[in-house]
């Protein structure tokens, strides 16, 4: 089978792809923000006291969800890379 030249319209898909990926991530960024937010909040305020327990889970929850959110961000971007470095 031929490989045909890559048209403006798949170079559009793939810019389409590389920023879906990048909206992914920083939806991960997004989430790791609120939840280590919300730990230290439920740390730091008094009346919350009973919590400490959810409060250190969140804390430590967060690099995690940070950390497969870069992880899936840079196994995608490969990916993508591989794939259309192949095909142009």
């Amino acid at each position: 089978m031929e490989e045909k030249e890559l048209i403006t319209r798949d170079w559009l898909a793939i810019d389409r792809t590389k920023m879906a990926n990048e909206r992914t991530f920083l939806a991960y960024l997004r989430t790791f923000m609120v939840i280590l937010g919300s730990g230290v909040a439920i740390l730091k305020v008094e009346v919350l006291k009973d919590l400490t327990g959810l409060g250190f889970f969140f804390i430590a929850l967060a690099p995690v969800i940070l950390g497969f959110g870069v992880l899936r961000f840079l196994y995608v971007r490969r990916h993508i890379h591989k794939y259309y470095k192949e095909r142009s």
